[in-house]
This record gives structure tokens, C-alpha cells and sequence, in this order.
């Protein structure tokens, strides 16, 4: 397999950058385990398109690249596997999964409910110290308006999501939104050179985080349901009716 180009990588789930490549601010943590680590790398490159769709995926190629073992990549290929990023062919080997756009639908409709649910109770039951970071993040949203660099964005995008997904304080909520969450941050991915206002779509979130600040669950379920039927109809557009 051919080196893959470079691009920002990848995102643990409550994540810090991982070892060995530049990852997109995020603040989740690396795994407690080598696979895990080998799973938010591999995951990060694909969702970034650094590993594109339909690539053969070699297993000597990712050890050298980043720096582990077989057990932790084959370990990581296999959670992969089970998400929906990679997809194995008995006697053929491992390749990237394809993006099908007609799994936009499904995903969004996944993500409304979710990201409503997780928004209402991170209102209700963040803690003091995670609200005045709902109030740092509205003050780096205010430092960041007019920003044009489009992956800086998407960085700041993830980092709130991933704030607010943890503020819900229900595992299993996170980590749900957590997969889901990845497999929309590769179609924004895809589409990034077509998107117009993407500037506009995180500062949405300003709203979102005053809500959470205040405790207002209602306003805060109702602000991030928009947010995610917006970024729907954003891609769509971007698909459909490209720019210049």
C-alpha cells in the first residue's frame, strides 16, 4: 500500500491528541490500551480521509505508521469492522469502507434523537466546573468568529460535541453518539471544499452551550436538533448543488 497523504487525524473519545500524528483538537483522552489507541488512530485517518474510501488497508503499513504491535491493529481492524469504516473480504483482504451518501438520512435521523437527548441532559445535570467550561467554550467561539480555515472548525465542532456528549454523564449515550458522530464527521469530510457556511454552523452552538450554561433542557434539545437537521441539509446541498 502506498503511504497516504497527510491530513489531521485522529480523536479518542473523551480524547486528547494520541501518539504518533496531529490530531484534531479535541479533548478526549487516549485509550487505556494499545488497541484503543490503535482504534481512535486508524479511525481518525479515515474519518479525515487521509485513508481513503475503498483503500486497502495493510497491517505491516499501519505498525510502521504508527508505531504498535499486530495484536493492537488487528484488534482495532476488527472494532472497525464492526462500525462500519472498514470492511473485510475473506482471501482478499481489509479495505476502507465506501461512503454511501444514501446512509445520510439514516444517520441524521440516529443523530436528531441522540444529540437531542444527550444536549437536554447535559442541561440538567452538568456539573459547576463543566458549565464555566460551557462558558470558556462560548468565549473561544466569540475569539474564533469569522474563521475560514475549514478544519480548524470542524475541530472546534468536535470538541463541543464531545463536551456536551460527556456532560450528559450516561455512558452508554456517549459512546453510541460516539460512533454515529464519526460516521457524520467523514461525510463533512467529504464535502468540505463545497461547503459554504460552515463558520455559521459552529457558531450555532453558541446557543446550544448558553442553554447547557443555564440549565435551560428544553432549549438546549430543541437548538442541537436544528444544528443536526441544518448540517443534514448542508451536505446535501453541498452534494447536489456544488459551488463554482
Amino acid at each position: 500500500m502506498e503511504q497516504a497523504p497527510e491530513a489531521s487525524a485522529p480523536e479518542g473519545p473523551r480524547g486528547q491528541r494520541l501518539r504518533g500524528r496531529p490530531a484534531p483538537a479535541s479533548d478526549q483522552p487516549a485509550g487505556r490500551f494499545l488497541s484503543d489507541e490503535a482504534f481512535y488512530l486508524i479511525r481518525g485517518m479515515i474519518v479525515s480521509l487521509r485513508l481513503k474510501p475503498g483503500a486497502p488497508l495493510s497491517e505491516r503499513w499501519l505498525m510502521q505508521e504508527l508505531s504498535l504491535g499486530r495484536t493492537p491493529i488487528r484488534e482495532a481492524l476488527r472494532r472497525l469492522a464492526d462500525h462500519n469504516l472498514v470492511k473485510v473480504y475473506p482471501r482478499r483482504g481489509i479495505f476502507v469502507s465506501n461512503v454511501d451518501i444514501r446512509d445520510l438520512r439514516s444517520v441524521s435521523e440516529v443523530r436528531t434523537e441522540l444529540e437531542g437527548a444527550a444536549a437536554r441532559l447535559a442541561a440538567e445535570r452538568a456539573t459547576p466546573e463543566e458549565r464555566k467550561t460551557a462558558t470558556a467554550l462560548i468565549e473561544e467561539l466569540d475569539a474564533s468568529r469569522g474563521e475560514t480555515d475549514q478544519r480548524q472548525l470542524i475541530n472546534v465542532d468536535q470538541r463541543i460535541h464531545r463536551h456536551v456528549h460527556r456532560w450528559s454523564h450516561n455512558g452508554f449515550l456517549e459512546a453510541t453518539l460516539d460512533e454515529y458522530f464519526a460516521l457524520s464527521l467523514r461525510l463533512w469530510w467529504l464535502v468540505l471544499d463545497c461547503v459554504t457556511r460552515l463558520d455559521e454552523g459552529v457558531q450555532e452552538h453558541r446557543e446550544l452551550l448558553e442553554a447547557i450554561r443555564d440549565g435551560q433542557a428544553e432549549r438546549a434539545e430543541k437548538v442541537v436538533r436544528r444544528h443536526v437537521t441544518g448540517f443534514e441539509q448542508e451536505i446535501r446541498r453541498a452534494l447536489w448543488e456544488p459551488g463554482p
